[in-house]
């Protein structure tokens, strides 16, 4: 088992660009390796449309790079279908242009203009008419898990108790409480982003990636190497231990 995995991207492309520099430079001396990203590409960071753009051309030249989706892709693929489409994991009063939400930045990347100040419909209008359907259709065929051995890949988390193929997309892209909680096996280690913090933790049973690269911080990779997980830094791996070993 080798793999790299990095977190929550959300519109700041300069930060993956940074991210897959470190993995290259590790596979150079480690060997070739996949990569998985664990979803979030769009909103809040400024350049959501690069993003997809240059992880769509690397996969169609050959990098062995998986995507997954997370909340964050669906809420974008919902609007693009149906601005008025409730995202089930939205609390009431939140929509996806809400500045909590980051939707509006995402569409500024696309040349929509105010987004987040004129009514949804000529928003809607205006985005259908600018976002390619490319990215549309990569968007809306991104997978919502991966497993490399005994290692489970998804963007928020799985249900305990439930088979990673019996999963609800709703859970593997949104849940937390039942998730973060669960100090038992999963079955495998699962490695996550979507709950943000404040740098890659291992906790046992599963690792978050999610640094918080939403709000301008590093976006933070790891490598997975048979049981042992690594932080990749500028100054190489950093062992990634359990909490309390």
């Amino acid at each position: 088992m080798h793999a790299y995995a990095i977190g929550d991207i959300h519109g700041h492309l300069g930060l993956l660009q940074g991210v897959h520099a470190l993995i290259e430079a590790d596979m150079a001396r480690y060997g070739a390796a996949p990569v998985v990203h664990v979803g979030d590409l769009v909103d809040r960071g400024p350049d959501s449309r690069g993003v997809i753009d240059y992880l769509a051309a690397g996969i169609a030249g050959g990098k062995d790079w998986v995507v997954l989706m997370g909340n964050h892709d669906r809420m974008f693929c919902r609007f693009m279908r149906d601005p008025d489409e409730a995202e089930p994991g939205l609390r009431s009063g939140l929509g996806w242009l809400h500045p909590r939400i980051g939707g509006a930045e995402t569409l500024t990347s696309y040349g929509v203009r105010a987004a987040g100040d004129r009514p949804i419909a000529p928003v809607h209008a205006d985005a259908v008419a600018l976002v390619p359907p490319s990215h549309r259709s990569f968007l809306e065929g991104l997978p919502t898990s991966h497993r490399i051995g005994e290692t489970i890949f998804v963007h928020a988390g799985i249900r305990p108790g439930v088979a990673l193929e019996e999963q609800h997309e709703d859970d593997l892209v949104w849940i937390r409480a039942p998730f973060l909680d669960h100090a038992g096996d999963f079955g495998g280690l699962v490695v996550h982003g979507h709950t943000a913090i404040d740098r890659p933790t291992h906790y046992g049973n599963r690792v978050n990636i999610d640094s918080s690269a939403a709000y301008g911080v590093p976006l933070s990779a790891i490598v997975i190497e048979g049981d042992r997980v690594f932080h990749l830094t500028p100054a190489g791996r950093v062992p990634l231990l359990p909490e309390g070993a």
